[in-house]
């Protein structure tokens, strides 16, 4: 027993020195199974998992102040065959905590389910067409975030705009066209909005919910209508998929300002007279992205700031959304350091919702700090985060993430 502890010891030693010492920049992009010589026809495989551990002092009296989750696990694989063509499968699961849990493993929490199957086609070098379960999202860039490499420890809520209201987990079955003309990226969308969503209140005078597909039909709000432009300034990003970098750690120099909207027609219902009325969705944001090195030492900036415009319908309010405004920012900075051991970026995030059926704000503070062992493939983020809407609650939290 005690040289098969001394065994996992050295091991743990040795691909712990191992990890340490292969920077992001040695990832060449996960699993990739080649079907010829050239590399044009191919399938590629991602996977990666965060788990995490929360600190509430604001938990209730029977309920357990510090609390474990599986906050993601994910695969992600698309194949070329020709390029003209893509596929792309992306499933897994969210949040699998005690709450979501099943004995037998077969709970809803517990399921795993598509987050994006599509498939598209090149029109040409710069633009392309596509159908099916997709995040080419409109409104702004944290609308369109990657879960593999965000800043902060998740996303701002509220920047998920439509999240469970008119699609499936930010996602929505329809049509996209995206591409570029020189420095301008675009992406475009016609989809099937949710008729199930997770707004199942009733109808009310003056107050808006957030079921038009269910209570007036699908002919009358069935569809939504989304886009998001951006100008790339200095380096160009890729649109090869739909998912924003949320961090580059200085290793490229980005400058983007974007604009995008969400147009939902009768997406929302409110009653008058006894009987239920439709209320368009319109949302629409600008927003700016800024990452850069500073200097040769491995030290970085990131910065990106939204205003969004939020009309769900008349004085909606429902969870982390309502109609009104949102103001959001977050910066971070990665210390100097050699880039292919450990390096550290502390952060900060705050975002300010104002909300028509309430005089209270909902104010949210986020303070940071990650390490990258290995780029985003492998690091450690942990997050203090107080919320401010009437009363305030905090919560302290360490997640731990992998992605290879």
């Amino acid at each position: 027993m005690r040289k098969l502890k001394l065994l996992l010891l050295g091991l743990f030693l040795v691909s712990y020195q191992f990890l340490s010492a292969q920077g992001s920049p040695d990832y060449d992009g996960g699993l990739k199974i080649k079907f010829d010589d050239d590399g044009k026809k191919y399938l590629r495989l991602i996977s990666w998992g965060q788990v995490q551990a929360t600190y509430n002092n604001d938990a209730g009296p029977t309920t357990s102040k510090t609390s474990f989750n599986l906050r993601r696990a994910r695969i992600l694989m698309f194949s070329q065959i020709t390029d003209k063509f893509l596929i792309l499968t992306h499933f897994g699961l969210n949040s699998l905590n005690s709450n979501t849990l099943h004995p037998l493993g077969k709970g809803d929490g517990a399921q795993l389910f598509f987050h994006d199957f599509w498939a598209q086609y090149n029109l040409n070098k710069d633009h392309t067409i596509g159908a099916g379960l997709h995040y080419f999202n409109g409104i702004s860039r944290l609308n369109n975030q990657s879960t593999l490499n965000m800043m902060t420890l998740d996303n701002n809520r509220q920047s998920w705009a439509t999240l469970g209201l008119s699609d499936q987990f930010a996602r929505h079955i329809g049509v996209f066209m995206k591409g570029k003309f020189g420095k301008l990226q675009y992406r475009v969308a016609i989809n099937d909005a949710i008729s199930n969503g997770l707004d199942t209140r009733p109808a009310v005078n003056g107050e808006a919910v957030y079921t038009g597909a269910n209570i007036l039909g699908t002919r009358d709000a069935g569809k939504t209508f989304a886009g998001y432009f951006e100008y790339n300034f200095l380096d160009q990003e890729s649109n090869f998929l739909p998912f924003k970098v949320g961090t580059y750690l200085g290793g490229k120099k980005i400058f983007n300002v974007g604009a995008g909207f969400f147009l939902h027609p009768n997406g929302s219902v409110k009653l008058e007279s006894g009987n239920p009325v439709g209320d368009d969705v319109s949302i629409f944001a600008l927003d700016a992205f800024y990452d850069t090195p500073l200097g040769d030492n491995g030290s970085a900036l990131t910065a990106y700031a939204t205003y969004q415009s939020n009309n769900y319908g008349e004085n909606y309010l429902f969870s982390a959304y309502g109609t009104g405004t949102m103001l959001y920012s977050h910066v971070g900075y990665v210390f100097a350091g050699d880039k292919t051991k450990t390096r550290f970026q502390p952060y900060f995030s705050y975002g300010s919702n104002n909300y028509d059926a309430t005089s209270n704000n909902r104010n949210i503070l986020g303070l940071g700090i990650n390490a990258y062992m290995s780029g985003h493939h492998s690091k450690l983020t942990l997050e203090y985060k107080n919320q401010s809407f009437g009363t305030s609650t905090s919560a302290l939290t360490l997640q731990a993430m992998i992605y290879l």
